[in-house]
This record gives structure tokens, C-alpha cells and sequence, in this order.
């Protein structure tokens, strides 16, 4: 495993910071907290001018024909500033597995617009995290070379504003395919619900005798179940690249204003059972990060990263809690503050948390594969 990275890549990491540091500053957060607003329209264009948007799209398509490596890192970016544009439900749930099982004429019709700016993806894939029976299904019906899609889906990211939506559908011989939905279709309902800081960021999707066609069709007929897997890991993975930026921030802010804030005279930072807990936040911190970025290396490589990915995103979960609510205690009351910066960071940590499993189901699906494959438990040997 090889952590050095290319110069294109801190390149990368570097244009993405300046953006979200230059646009996402404290002051224009709380201004845009206030205004009502879910979504930084002018901070996506800047993105989709500069080339991030494209970032893992193929050039053919009008991107720069990149991987999840160099999408991780502008999404790391992102969490560092905890800004208010859709780079994950877009670039993640739809471009990525587009860009994989998508024919040349679907990336061109797709993955074009999305490099652009011009159009917003996500995936209705958060039922994945649901005991059984509380997941929601959306049948495919054949009629000659269409599908009638009918059916519901919880709590699609940032599915108010996507123009296209990922719909796994379950057939009537059972098999599950995934089509790519234009939102404007008749029949597409989407109705927006509230979570995390921002308002609006989620909704519910319906479907009520939506046809859609064979060029909507990811993939082949019957892949559904080997797409959802796929995108699924690089999902988690995509959680993990933001909690890395959410929580190393948290920390660096909290670590500053305990060395700058003085009680009895002296920093609070010189309080030893501070300075441990802080201690304690840096090596969750790095926890997080090297099991992301083994995690992030072998999905990049082509190797099997099932467990590589529940641990990462166990981490992902399990640390990040302890390193917010360390940040938002040791700012003392003005870590209650709702629109002090902080807060901002505490609450993306918690809704990723909660995203497409939560630690405890993420240690217990990878109890099942450890169980159910020798070879996992002597993969670290093997790296």
C-alpha cells in the first residue's frame, strides 16, 4: 500500500481547498444559515468551472477521467468547510456508478451535464441500512423494450434538487435492475424533508406508472443487486472521506480556542485532563483516516474491500462521534451555540453517522463477513 500521492493529486486537494476555504468562510455560513437557503448555487458553479465536478468522470464524457482517490479528496475539502453543495449525492451516488456500468452513448447523455454544472444526480439507495422490514420497493414492469416503474423510496440525498435519480426496481421474477429516472418525468414525485443543519437536503421519492425506457436501463437487466454492492462501498467510503474533513477541523478549532481561552489566568489547554482528551480526538482522528484510506486504496486498485470498507466506516462512525462531542464540550457554552461554527460540525458528523448504517450495523456486517470468509481475518497479514 503506497500513501505517498501523485502531484496531480495534491494539486487537486490544493484547488479544492482554496475554493471551499475561499467561499465557506465562518462569516458567509452564518449569513446563509440565516437566509433560508439549502444549497450554495454559486459555489457549484465554481466547482463545475474549475473541473472538480468532473473529477472521476471519463474524458470522453467531458471530465478529466480520474478515480476515487481524487473524488475523496475534494470531498475531504468539503467536510473541512462543511459546505452546502451536493458534491456527494451527485458525483458519488450517480456519477460514479454511471461511469462504471454506464454505456458510452449514457455517460455522454449524463455524465456530460454533471461535469458541467448543469444538471444533479443522487441515488435512492438509503434503505440499504433498513432492517428489512421497514424497506420500501419499486416493481419494473416490462412493456416491450419500456419499464413502468411503480413504488416508493425513503429519504433519496439531496433528492430535491436532482434532476436524476438512481431507482433500483425489482422485477416479477425477482431479480433487481437499476434505472436511471429523469425527475421531470410524469409520475415522479419528490417531496422534500428536513435533515441535518441545512434544511431541505433529502426527500421522498414516489413513482406512480413511470415509464421509462431501455436507455435509462444501467447496466444490464438483472445487475441491479452487483451495482448496489459496488456503489454501496464507494458510498461509505465517500461518508468516510467527509468525516475525515469534518472531524480534523473540529479538532484543529477546538485545539486553538483551548490554547487562546484563559481561566485562572492560564489557556485551558494546560489542563492536563484537556490536553489528554484532545490527545484522545487526534487519534480518532488518524483512526479514521488510515482505515479510510486503506479502504479508499483497495477499491481504487481493484481488490476486495468489503471488510476493509465496514471498519473504515465503523470508524467513521464510532470516532467521529467522540471527537464532536469533545469539540462542542470543550467550547463550553459557546459550543451550544447553534450558530456558532461548531455546531455545524457536530451535526454533518452525526447525519453521516447515521447514513447508510450506523456503527453498530456496520460491526455487525462485518462480523458476517468475517464468519463467512476465512480469508478476511488474514488479509492484514497479506498488505
Amino acid at each position: 500500500m503506497n500513501f505517498n500521492f501523485t502531484e496531480d493529486q495534491k494539486a487537486i486537494r490544493e484547488l479544492a481547498y482554496q475554493i471551499f476555504s475561499d467561499r465557506a468562510t465562518d462569516e458567509f455560513m452564518l449569513g446563509f444559515s440565516r437566509s433560508g437557503a439549502t444549497y450554495d448555487d454559486a459555489l457549484w458553479t465554481t466547482l463545475a468551472e474549475q473541473g472538480l465536478l468532473g473529477i472521476a468522470v471519463p474524458e470522453a464524457a467531458g471530465g478529466s477521467g480520474l478515480g476515487l482517490v481524487e473524488l475523496c479528496m475534494v470531498l475531504e475539502e468539503q467536510g473541512r468547510r462543511v459546505a452546502p453543495v451536493p458534491v456527494y449525492a451527485s458525483l458519488v451516488l450517480g456519477g460514479l456508478p454511471i461511469a462504471e456500468f454506464g454505456s458510452e452513448e449514457q455517460q455522454a447523455r449524463w455524465l456530460a451535464p454533471l461535469a458541467s454544472g448543469e444538471a444533479k444526480f443522487s441515488a435512492a439507495v438509503a434503505e440499504l441500512s433498513m432492517p428489512e422490514a421497514l424497506q420500501t420497493t419499486v416493481t419494473a414492469a416490462k412493456e416491450g423494450d419500456s419499464w413502468v416503474l411503480d413504488g416508493d423510496k425513503a429519504v433519496v440525498p439531496d433528492g430535491a434538487v436532482a434532476d436524476y435519480i438512481l431507482v433500483p426496481a425489482q422485477s416479477a421474477d425477482g431479480s433487481c435492475s437499476v434505472f436511471v429516472v429523469d425527475t421531470r418525468t410524469s409520475g415522479v414525485t419528490l417531496t422534500p424533508v428536513t435533515i441535518g443543519m441545512s434544511g431541505e437536503r433529502a426527500a421522498q421519492l414516489s413513482l406512480v406508472g413511470v415509464k421509462v425506457d431501455q436507455g435509462s436501463l444501467l447496466g444490464e437487466e438483472g445487475q441491479g443487486g452487483d451495482i448496489l454492492e459496488w456503489l454501496e462501498q464507494r458510498a461509505n467510503v465517500g461518508h468516510c472521506a467527509l468525516q475525515v474533513g469534518v472531524t480534523e477541523e473540529a479538532m484543529k478549532r477546538t485545539a486553538a480556542y483551548v490554547s487562546e481561552r484563559k481561566q485562572f489566568g492560564v489557556p485551558l489547554g494546560s489542563f492536563q485532563a484537556l490536553a489528554m482528551r484532545m490527545a484522545d480526538s487526534y487519534i480518532d482522528v488518524e483512526g479514521i483516516r488510515s482505515t479510510y484510506w486503506l479502504a479508499m486504496w483497495r477499491l481504487s486498485e481493484g481488490l476486495d474491500a468489503r471488510a476493509e470498507v465496514r471498519a473504515a466506516k465503523w470508524w467513521a462512525c464510532d470516532a467521529a462521534h467522540r471527537v464532536v462531542c469533545t469539540a462542542q464540550h470543550l467550547h463550553g457554552g459557546m459550543g451550544a451555540d447553534v450558530e456558532y461554527p461548531i455546531h455545524r460540525f457536530y451535526l454533518l458528523a452525526k447525519q453521516i453517522s447515521y447514513s447508510l448504517g450506523n456503527a453498530a450495523q456496520q460491526l455487525e456486517k462485518l462480523g458476517h463477513l468475517l464468519a463467512s470468509d476465512d480469508s478476511l481475518g488474514f488479509r492484514a497479514l497479506e498488505v
